[in-house]
């Protein structure tokens, strides 16, 4: 038996010590976390109180920008403590419960996403059915689906996680925490973890990336056979950014979780990390809904009732 140290506890790191830097990264997730919230509860607010947006894509939607903000809010705050406040510690239950609810955050996107690629496969290529196939109840079905499935995700691979000993150092040199990381500093056999979390990603990542590509690829055939130039530059203008966000999303995942533990440097992991954490949530608002005429209509209905109503509490 040899002398060791239980971890209870877990000190997080920064992108850098230098005070200047810090402050920089400091505004940099502050800008981006605040974006992120007013842009998402904008939307959220305008599809709740505009009726003429109460359909299936809306709904999906509704429920992306309700996941952005939660899903953001796991890391973002507490790095800022960490850079701002040089306040690194997290405790062994508040670390399992930020690696919990970023594998429930990650996963349940990833499948709602592919969702929504599967809704607009059924609106452009199938439009005669659409409203049978994609009826309400069907809609809250695979939303729930999704959260449930990224609800097993999440409790199996943080248990697994937290099943192993971690005796080594409490350094973790990432601004959240995450499970590459973690396997560096555990004691523990961790080739069972390796093989579950792999086996899950190249599932999960692959068959919702498969789904998402064949449902573009059926969309682009039937966008190609449009009489117009001007709805076809439409079509594209809407299809081809949720492709390159996604791609972002689970090339940025599968490089973190894929590759070997021991061939990676904590900057790039924390850059690496960053791009499946942070900008998917960032950029969804505007790709998915900013972007959208209606919801640009909606916001602008909403701005002027909300003017009105300042207007009268003036007088």
């Amino acid at each position: 038996m040899h002398n060791s140290t239980i971890v209870t506890e877990f000190l997080l790191t920064g992108f850098s010590d230098v005070w200047e830097i810090r402050v920089f990264h400091t505004m940099l997730f502050l800008l981006m976390y605040l974006t992120t919230l007013m842009g998402n509860l904008l939307i959220v607010t305008v599809i709740t109180t505009d009726q003429s947006l109460h359909t299936p894509m809306y709904f999906f939607l509704w429920n992306l920008s309700v996941l952005d903000m939660c899903y953001i809010s796991v890391t973002i705050p507490k790095a800022c403590v960490i850079l701002m406040l040089n306040n690194r510690v997290i405790s062994k239950v508040g670390c399992a419960a930020q690696i919990f609810f970023i594998l429930l955050c990650a996963s349940a996107e990833l499948l709602l996403l592919t969702v929504m690629a599967h809704d607009r496969y059924v609106a452009i290529c199938q439009p005669l059915h659409y409203h049978m196939v994609m009826n309400h109840r069907v809609c809250v079905q695979m939303t729930l689906a999704s959260v449930l499935s990224g609800l097993l995700y999440a409790g199996v691979h943080t248990g697994n996680t937290f099943s192993l000993s971690f005796c080594q150092s409490n350094v973790v040199h990432q601004f959240f925490c995450d499970i590459p990381p973690l396997w560096k500093l555990s004691c523990s056999d961790i080739l069972s973890n390796k093989i579950a979390m792999i086996s899950s990603v190249i599932i999960l990542g692959g068959g919702c990336f498969a789904f998402i590509t064949m449902s573009y690829i059926h969309i682009f055939s039937t966008v190609l056979k449009l009489p117009t130039r001007g709805e076809r530059g439409k079509a594209f203008s809407t299809c081809i950014p949720h492709i390159i966000i996604v791609t972002v999303f689970l090339i940025s995942g599968a490089a973190v979780y894929l590759k070997p533990t021991s061939n990676s440097l904590p900057i790039k992991d924390m850059v690496l990390s960053s791009f499946y954490s942070i900008v998917p949530p960032f950029l969804n608002p505007v790709i998915y809904s900013l972007r959208n005429k209606q919801i640009n209509e909606s916001i602008k209905r909403f701005m002027r009732r909300i003017d009105v109503l300042l207007m009268k509490t003036i007088r």
